[in-house]
């Protein structure tokens, strides 16, 4: 069934991870994928370019349908493949809503999330503490102190409360990203819980970003968030 699925990323990539995240829940496995280096933009190939004229990545192609954004993606995939694999989205009208509304905040926290990193990548590094970096530092504080909140809040171990759901698939890999980066636990201890759980999940082990694998975290660039 998934023969007919193709997926360019790049590892490390949130939105690409979250694509490669609902695939497995779904159990559509050997689909045919193209791992491309962000290096120097290297990502940018003819091949990439003729399905996503934006150059970003993830591209997603089912046959002919092309699905270029991460959410519409993860959502497509649920819908198409509905008696297939885990459902992704709760039968609970409560936890339904909150599905939605975690799925849709999570882009604002990936957003925040890689301002960091492109700051940090074009300014040098003796130069990192500045205002600038402050503000975004700030920014992305506030940011994370409020889904600690949410994790406080909960009603379940997941995102929408007792049900793995898109909320998870979506928002996971943007905190995960942030751990790599060395997020402090003991700052944020919900945050870290929840990620020291899905971690484990067998959806995201098997999709684990490559080159973490080999190099366990990053620089220590959300430390002092």
């Amino acid at each position: 069934m998934a023969k007919n699925m193709s997926l360019l990323w790049c590892s490390g990539s949130p939105p690409c991870w979250m694509v490669m995240i609902a695939l497995a829940e779904k159990n559509l496995h050997g689909y045919h994928q193209k791992r491309l280096s962000l290096t120097n933009m290297a990502h940018r190939t003819p091949e990439l370019m003729a399905i996503n004229p934006r150059g970003q990545v993830p591209a997603f192609r089912h046959g002919e349908r092309i699905l270029n954004e991460s959410l519409s993606a993860c959502l497509y995939l649920e819908y198409q493949f509905k008696e297939q694999g885990n459902k992704l989205i709760p039968s609970c009208p409560a936890e339904q809503a909150m599905m939605y509304q975690r799925m849709m905040e999570g882009t604002v926290l990936f957003q925040k999330s890689i301002a960091i990193i492109h700051h940090s990548s074009k300014v040098p590094k003796k130069e990192e503490c500045d205002s600038a970096m402050g503000e975004i530092h700030e920014v992305l504080r506030e940011e994370v102190k409020l889904w600690e909140r949410y994790r406080k809040e909960s009603t379940g171990p997941f995102m929408s409360g007792k049900t793995f759901s898109l909320s998870d698939v979506s928002v996971f890999p943007s905190i995960a990203f942030l751990f790599y980066y060395r997020l402090s636990t003991e700052r944020y201890p919900k945050v870290a819980e929840y990620y020291n759980l899905l971690k484990e999940r067998t959806s995201i082990k098997n999709t684990w970003p490559p080159h973490w694998q080999f190099n366990p975290t990053g620089r220590a660039l959300m430390k002092a968030i």
